[in-house]
């Protein structure tokens, strides 16, 4: 048996979408289940989103730390954000993505892994992205608001960041999985080892 994630579609008889939001929707389909049975699926549609575990040369990695209202905390977390246009090159939003919270470029990138953040009731697939070779973007800052007005930045030592993990004191998905991630590969056959940055995505098909 090959241990990978495969497609699939099963029948959906009837759809709707009760609520649609400025970036995401609720989608509710009738799903014939194997049995001949059908029942209701409620689940959020999300266009996706990027991350980057940028890593600089100290091997410390660029946190931000921001609110979070929907679980009432102030999360430390790596530079992230939606897929803002359909088919939208990753890459390019992950290089946005870091200058825009960071105002920080990179040299070397790679795919670090690829994730469905919660795949019982949301769409959303996350890209996760190694950014080395980091230095300091040019032109001026990018002008935040709202919850990233509040944001503050920190450089971490991986180490650190593996026991905060470890102890519950981390819980943002996309760093416990980026940082766990590049731990693994370290171990394994090595960063340079990682699929290229423009590595195909099914979850989110993009143009090159």
């Amino acid at each position: 048996m090959t241990i990978k994630d495969t497609p699939e579609e099963w029948e959906v008889r009837a759809t709707e979408t009760p609520f649609a939001g400025n970036k995401t929707s609720v989608r509710t389909d009738d799903v014939v289940m194997p049995g001949g049975s059908v029942v209701r699926r409620d689940y959020q549609v999300h266009p996706g989103s990027v991350a980057v575990l940028a890593l600089d040369e100290r091997d410390r990695v660029l946190l931000i730390k921001q609110y979070r209202h929907p679980v009432r905390e102030k999360l430390w977390e790596i530079p992230a954000g939606l897929l803002d246009v359909p088919g939208e090159n990753p890459l390019h939003a992950a290089q946005r993505e870091l200058y825009e919270e960071a105002h920080v470029k990179a040299e070397d990138w790679r795919v670090l892994t690829d994730v469905y953040t919660t795949p019982g009731g949301c769409d959303e697939a996350v890209r996760i992205f190694l950014a080395r070779g980091l230095s300091e973007a040019e032109g001026e800052r990018f002008l935040v608001e709202d919850e990233e007005a509040d944001m503050e930045h920190a450089r971490v030592p991986v180490a650190e960041l593996v026991r905060g993990v470890l102890a519950g004191e981390l819980h943002n998905n996309c760093l416990v999985v980026g940082v766990l991630s590049l731990v693994a590969a370290r171990d394994g056959d090595g960063l340079d080892a990682l699929r290229p940055a423009q590595a195909p995505w099914p979850a989110r098909p993009f143009e090159v």
